[in-house]
Parts: C-alpha cells; structure tokens; sequence
C-alpha cells in the first residue's frame, strides 16, 4: 500500500502560482501512474491531471489545461502539480492518488485510483 501525502497548499490571490506535493511513501510508487483529483465544497470530486510511470504521457482537465503542469520525481518519490494563473474557481481541496502497480492509467475514473492522500487547501482570492 502505498502512503500519500500532499503539501503545498494555501491561501493565494487570483493570478498567482502555486506548487503542490505529494511525498509517496511504500513500495513501487515508480510502478503507478499517479492522479491529482480536487474537490470544492458542495461538489463532486474531479479529475484535475495524471501522469504515467515515466512521466511520458499526462492527461488534464479541461478547465486545468495550459495553466496546471503535472510532474514527478521517481527517485524522490513525489509528484508535483504547479498550477499557474489559479482562478477563484480552483478553490477546492487537492488531493494525490496513486493507479495499482504496473498501470499507466492517466484517466479520469477515480475508481481507477487505489491509494489517496488526505488533500491539501488551495484557496484563491479574487
């Protein structure tokens, strides 16, 4: 079972950045595609980004596409979302989550997603 822990987040004004992290701990974090999902409150959770095993391939939401870049480091064992130009609409808690071993899933079904972290707060102020 791999342990998620993301850090990173914080109270930012409309048009800033901000780096989030999530510290893998466990085996074989280099064997699983790994997912930024978010939820904002009274809402859903959604799919934000992933990334496979290699970083080769990424996948984002629409709302996040050009702004949001998902990373990962395999020897650190992290994987990291710099979001930029964040809108007050991004507001919402950030979590990591990790696909089964040996997947490159970079999709959006949550379902699809084994291991979760317990999320980070971004706000963002207009």
């Amino acid at each position: 079972q791999v342990q998620l822990v993301e850090s990173g987040g914080g109270l930012v004004q409309a048009g800033d950045s901000r780096r989030l992290s999530c510290a893998a701990s466990g085996p074989f974090f280099s064997s699983r595609s790994m997912g930024w999902f978010r939820q904002a409150p009274g809402k859903e959770r959604e799919f934000v980004s992933a990334i496979s095993r290699s970083g080769g391939s990424t996948n984002y939401a629409d709302s996040v596409k050009g702004r949001f870049t998902i990373s990962r480091d395999n020897v650190k064992n992290q994987v990291y979302l710099q979001m930029n130009s964040l809108k007050p609409e991004d507001t919402a808690v950030y979590s990591c989550a990790a696909a089964s071993r040996f997947s490159d899933y970079v999709g959006s079904d949550s379902q699809l997603y084994y291991s979760w972290g317990q999320g980070t707060q971004v706000t963002v102020s207009s």
